[in-house]
């Protein structure tokens, strides 16, 4: 008997090797289409600029060798390829190490993304897919049953993830130990969804089932991960029951996707394993190299879960090889957002003829409804969110954002969804104000088609012109 491989996980592991590079598909296509504005050469955050004070060390990266936009663009548009070539399964065409050398291709490209990415590549689920990725390079192809060892490292991940964000809830906010977040959750998270102001109005007696599910599933099913089938398989279905329910809530970029592709692969699929040949010394060897790496850098994601001073999605290393992950260790109870406003007019008064910006997926006009985005990830309007909460998190790319709206610059403007101003007429002057949102009730829905109410709370930019800046 092969101690080495699991025959019987083949239909897994190529579920989730197609499901893998379908969410790194998605991950290209969003770097593709927005890094112009956001750090291109004249973007908000400038990879130039970035990397002049960021050693290689501290940021591997292919951008840290050459960048320019065209060269940041056939990196994205190359990756967009490689991963859907995978995700058709050219891999399955090539030799072991053929393929696991294409597997390499979508890891590369996306850690020099991410590594110069800034404020808009800090999430969690970043780290989440290089570590994925990485460890899907040794998964193997049809030449070889699975490797025993990297499946059971990809339970590892899947562990930490959904027992990282259990922890962090119940050290964090007490809402959770109360069973109380989702009565504000659904309203404050960052971009509500279609269905999140239906989510938002279920019974309260609702909410408390669903906040003491969510503990059961992150704080008793992961450990279940590694117990013998059929457990392990009916766990990890339970998780990905839980994830496809948030799908439905809310728009959280591939986060939910890339922890439902991870329980695909701890789940045993009834079918009969193809006949193929042991594996071969060379790749034994290098598999059991990268794994016995791997549980060493464990180390600190360990530590850091079993610290009263948990921290959520840090990595511990330049290459996100082991990271920490978590999510909502505290759920704000009011909804705050920027309201980005330009005028035409030369002297700006209140009662300026003050035009409002649309974007794509952050709440603005009170009727619109929001939409689903996710897996797609709008960079810019989750980072607004993150900007009403405090200004302290747009201080790096906020005063930038204003002069390219001052600018009517046709990158920056591609992220939103509509500009009040023609091509050839930008503003005279910007201004932005807090407002304060929250979901109108089924009666208001009824009297006015609005879903939000928002009311002004307080200036949050002055009107400023582009000399100003």
């Amino acid at each position: 008997m092969d101690w080495f491989t699991a025959p019987d996980y083949w239909l897994s592991r190529l579920v989730f090797q197609r499901a893998l590079a379908a969410v790194y598909l998605v991950a290209f296509l969003t770097a593709a289409l927005q890094f112009r504005a956001l750090m291109g050469e004249r973007g908000m955050l400038p990879v130039p600029r970035f990397v002049a004070r960021a050693p290689f060390r501290q940021a591997p990266s292919l951008f840290q060798l050459h960048y320019s936009d065209r060269f940041f663009a056939a990196c994205a548009w190359t990756g967009c390829a490689v991963s859907a070539g995978l995700a058709a399964g050219v891999d399955s065409l090539l030799p072991l190490w053929g393929a696991m050398l294409l597997w390499v291709v979508p890891w590369v490209l996306y850690l020099s993304i991410v590594n110069v990415g800034q404020t808009w590549y800090s999430f969690g689920w970043e780290s989440l897919l290089l570590e994925v990725g990485f460890l899907a390079v040794f998964l193997g192809n049809d030449e070889v049953a699975p490797p025993i060892v990297v499946l059971f490292l990809l339970r590892w991940i899947l562990f930490r993830v959904e027992f990282g964000a259990g922890l962090i809830k119940m050290r964090g906010d007490a809402c959770w130990r109360s069973l109380t977040c989702l009565d504000h959750h659904h309203e404050t998270q960052p971009m509500p969804g279609p269905l999140s102001w239906f989510f938002h109005h279920l019974p309260r007696p609702l909410h408390r089932v669903e906040v003491a599910a969510n503990h059961v599933t992150q704080l008793g099913v992961p450990v279940l991960l590694f117990t013998p089938q059929p457990i392990a398989s009916a766990a990890a279905a339970l998780m990905v029951v839980t994830q496809l329910w948030l799908v439905l809530s809310g728009n959280f970029s591939w986060l939910n996707w890339i922890t439902i592709v991870l329980a695909l692969s701890a789940i045993e699929f009834p079918a009969d394993p193809p006949s193929v040949p042991d594996a071969p010394l060379w790749y034994e060897v290098v598999v059991l190299a990268v794994a016995a790496l791997l549980v060493f850098l464990s180390y600190h994601p360990v530590v850091n879960m079993i610290s009263r001073r948990q921290v959520m999605n840090r990595s511990f290393d330049p290459l996100h090889l082991v990271n920490t992950y978590g999510a909502f260790g505290s759920v704000s109870r009011v909804r705050y957002e920027v309201v980005v406003e330009g005028t035409l007019d030369d002297t700006p008064r209140a009662a300026s003829d003050w035009r409002e910006y649309e974007f794509k997926g952050k709440p603005g006009d009170p009727r619109r409804w929001p939409r689903q985005f996710a897996p797609y990830h709008l960079r810019l309007d989750w980072l607004m969110w993150f900007a009403a909460l405090s200004p302290a998190y747009a201080g790096a790319w906020f005063g930038a954002l204003v002069e390219r709206l001052l600018e009517n610059d046709r990158d920056t403007l591609k992220l939103l969804r509509r500009s009040p101003f023609p091509p050839d007429t930008p503003p005279r002057f910007v201004r932005a104000r807090l407002f304060r949102y929250r979901y109108t009730t089924w009666r208001e829905l009824r009297e006015t088609g609005a879903c939000w109410e928002r009311t002004y709370v307080r200036e949050y930019l002055p009107p400023t012109r582009l000399d100003n800046l």
